[in-house]
């Protein structure tokens, strides 16, 4: 393959930050790099598996779904990793009653269900923050416009309803960031997000993964899942849209629910024709991600990338044939 050609790939690869570490995802394995606290960096890997979904899986729209799902648990399984990993040289806690319970009664699986309850916490979590409260708060605003006249026009039309939402969703989303972003502990976890973008850009330039080559790129991608939920936050404005107009808020909201996996779907398909165009168009729409970036990333010191390297490589598969987004 040309220098040209090298400089022209666009990896299948992702990944995401966890605590002291990155997690990457290749078309074959799964690694999850941890730096220790002495120092020294714990990497664990693991095959994807041989197992191919039916045609009907792969349609698009139905796989940004799935993926969104896997991406789900794979991301919770690897930040649980990095937790424990972290928490192994601390002081050695008394077990409660209670854990040795679930020991007892659970024993290997407690980890498994450990996840899934996190993933359905966060789930129930996000669902309450940016689909029940922006219901309210626009239904409370539909009530106090209906008495001043001259906006009870414009409050009581749908178009109003479907804005109205969405901005504030866009406001929750953005200011929940801002506030996460100066935490001591989410800065660091921010700068291993920054290293791991930065891994994957000098990747897909064809150099050699160094800590200085990674150095000189840019912590901003098109394919971050920082710009995957804004495209979710637009795209439900405009399918929100189409939905009837009706008064009781909690049929809203089960409405809302319903449209969630073509929401998901139509935004995996708009970040994966972004993430693989180089027009000027694409790359003007993808800006108000990678401007959110500076958010939800930081540039890492050489420690921070040298375990970003350590959890790439072995998702690099031996054909980059294998590795088209």
């Amino acid at each position: 393959m040309s220098k040209e050609e090298q400089q022209q790939h666009i990896t299948s690869i992702g990944g995401q930050a966890v605590m002291e570490g990155v997690m990457m995802r290749g078309p074959f394995k799964t690694a999850v790099a941890v730096r220790k606290p002495d120092g020294d960096i714990e990497c664990k890997v693991e095959e994807n598996g041989t197992k191919t979904r039916k045609k009907f899986w792969r349609l698009p729209i139905i796989r940004g779904c799935v993926s969104f799902v896997d991406n789900l648990v794979i991301g919770m399984k690897a930040l649980m990793f990095s937790a424990e990993f972290v928490d192994i040289e601390e002081e050695e806690k008394t077990e409660s009653k209670f854990d040795k319970w679930l020991d007892d009664k659970f024993g290997d699986k407690i980890k498994d269900i450990v996840i899934y309850v996190s993933i359905a916490i966060s789930l129930v979590f996000s669902i309450a923050l940016f689909m029940v409260l922006p219901t309210f708060l626009t239904k409370g605003a539909e009530k106090i416009g209906t008495l001043i006249p001259p906006i009870s026009a414009f409050t009581d039309s749908h178009l109003f309803t479907s804005l109205f939402e969405g901005i504030i969703r866009m406001v929750i989303f953005i200011g929940y960031l801002a506030i996460v972003s100066n935490m001591k502990d989410i800065k660091r976890v921010f700068q291993y997000h920054g290293a791991e973008h930065k891994t994957i850009a000098c990747y897909e330039a064809g150099e050699e993964l160094t800590v200085e080559n990674i150095k000189k790129h840019t912590r901003f991608h098109p394919r971050c899942g920082t710009s995957f939920l804004l495209f979710v936050m637009i795209v439900s404005i405009l399918l929100f849209a189409l939905l009837p107009r009706v008064d009781m808020v909690i049929l809203r909201v089960l409405m809302r629910l319903a449209l969630l996996p073509a929401v998901a779907g139509i935004s995996f398909e708009i970040i994966k024709f972004a993430g693989r165009s180089k027009s000027k168009w694409v790359a003007w729409l993808s800006k108000p991600g990678l401007w959110l970036q500076k958010l939800t990333t930081r540039e890492p010191d050489a420690s921070q990338i040298e375990v970003a390297i350590e959890s790439m490589k072995p998702c690099i598969p031996e054909n980059k044939e294998d590795d088209r987004w």
